[in-house]
């Protein structure tokens, strides 16, 4: 049974609307999760906002945004002044503009999401939809209020539904050149190029979801299950840090050779 849908909605493009559910692609409901706990109590800690001033605490009625304009001074908005600059409407999703996909950098992608048709009726408005961008290979950009914030938002066809991304905003996106433009162009060694891809084609498989599980859960939940039966956690062995080379002159070569030996090292032995 597919979960329930968290935002429900519709779907519009020009004079073409239909009524749509979206649902999270990701989720993190069988992580292992923990509460704080008063050690000398067993108890849970609740948490409450303090004056920083007066240290008391504040009511919920008394919290309100501000923005700094200088050192301990601040400009209050009111809820409703901030709902006046929002869309007008949380509850379609009006596709404003369409690019071609590849033009979206992936440092703009965020959360994907599930989106699809809420009833039969507009099925057939959604599938034309998104037969249209699969076929012309654009994407629709629209805006969204989502997660108690207001975002620009991709979507994408994808088999028989469509995938609508959360994205990033502008100002949230670092210019990559201000961390890769001081690397330097050497010119790479042909024969360590030659190894190196020898390297990754010994390790080259297929892709597995295998690949992205999280093995601190599994052992976090045997954790968990020995603390009930009153055992002891064994400590863990820290690993060995990387041995700094005595010299500033690493023989590449060398250790591509190393790599190779053991990577081939680990191959079974043909059947002859």
């Amino acid at each position: 049974m597919a979960p329930r849908s968290f935002w429900k909605g519709y779907l519009k493009l020009s004079l073409v609307t239909c009524p749509v559910a979206m649902t999270p692609a990701t989720t993190e409901n069988a992580k292992v999760k923990f509460h704080t706990l008063n050690r000398q109590t067993g108890n849970r800690i609740s948490t409450h906002y303090v004056d920083a001033v007066t240290n008391k605490a504040v009511a919920d009625e008394d919290e309100v945004k501000g923005y700094p304009r200088g050192e301990d001074e601040y400009v209050m908005l009111e809820d409703e002044e901030i709902d006046a600059v929002a869309l007008d409407s949380t509850r379609t999703i009006d596709i404003e503009t369409f690019v071609p996909k590849d033009e979206i950098q992936w440092i703009y992608y965020d959360k994907p999401h599930f989106l699809v048709p809420d009833d039969e009726v507009g099925e057939e408005a959604f599938s034309v939809i998104r037969d249209a961008m699969a076929e012309t290979g654009k994407v629709g950009i629209s805006r969204l209020v989502m997660y108690r914030r207001e975002r620009a938002v991709m979507l994408e066809a994808r088999d028989k539904g469509i995938i609508l991304w959360t994205l990033h905003y502008g100002d949230e996106v670092r210019d990559e050149d201000t961390y890769f433009g001081a690397i330097g162009e050497k010119k790479v060694d042909t024969k360590e190029l030659t190894m190196i891809k020898k390297v990754i084609g010994e390790r080259t498989k297929a892709w597995s979801p295998k690949f992205a599980e999280d093995p601190v859960q599994d052992k976090l939940l045997d954790l968990i299950e020995a603390k009930k039966k009153g055992r002891k956690a064994k400590p863990k062995k820290k690993a060995a840090e990387p041995q700094e080379s005595g010299s500033n002159v690493i023989s590449i070569m060398d250790a591509l050779k190393k790599s190779l030996e053991a990577e081939s090292g680990k191959k079974p032995a043909k059947k002859r």
